[in-house]
């Protein structure tokens, strides 16, 4: 008597692949109206909810763009989920030493560009040179040289901000292991 079904499992090695099964397998398609595409990137749809929304990649793209983590919530509130958010993401400062995700080669972060271009310098200059361009632009926009001067108070503290990122920077370097 032969059987009603057949399969494609004859022993090892199997035939087919794994997940290779013959059943329809159920698609959830996006969320968004007149999307036909597959939506399988979770979005919540609202702060503290566990409901969730099913995009595409592209309407997730476009929900994300648009989403305010923050809304309904006062300053403080909001203050205070930023807080306990650094607080929770500390354990990843650890990669802090291998300066991931910087522009160039590598070996600057984005921070510390921003703060070259502040100084004016460029991307390859030597601490000296930063050394240099932080006494010479602090001496032109000193509160006590420009009494007054609104914006030179905020070249200023942003002169001061720069250096103190690159000279951490250094610091960092210096007592680095190769």
């Amino acid at each position: 008597m032969a059987r009603s079904t057949r399969s494609m499992d004859w022993g090892f090695p199997r035939w087919r692949a794994y997940g290779a099964e013959r059943e329809a397998v159920k698609v959830r398609l996006c969320d968004r109206h007149g999307c036909d595409a597959p939506g399988d990137r979770p979005a919540p749809k609202s702060p503290n909810s566990p409901e969730r929304w099913y995009f595409c990649e592209t309407h997730a793209g476009e929900y994300n763009r648009n989403w305010n983590y923050f809304e309904g919530l006062t300053a403080e509130e909001a203050a205070e989920r930023e807080a306990q958010e650094r607080r929770d993401a500390g354990d990843f400062s650890e990669s802090r030493h291998n300066e991931w995700a910087g522009p160039g080669d590598g070996s600057r972060s984005r921070d510390e560009m921003r703060a070259l271009d502040v100084l004016k310098l460029d991307p390859d200059a030597e601490f000296e040179a930063v050394r240099a361009a932080w006494r010479r632009l602090a001496k032109e926009n000193h509160p006590d040289v420009c009494p007054g001067d609104a914006e030179a108070a905020k070249r200023f503290q942003a002169i001061q901000t720069s250096y103190e990122v690159l000279r951490a920077a250094e610091e960092r370097r210096q007592w680095r292991p190769d």
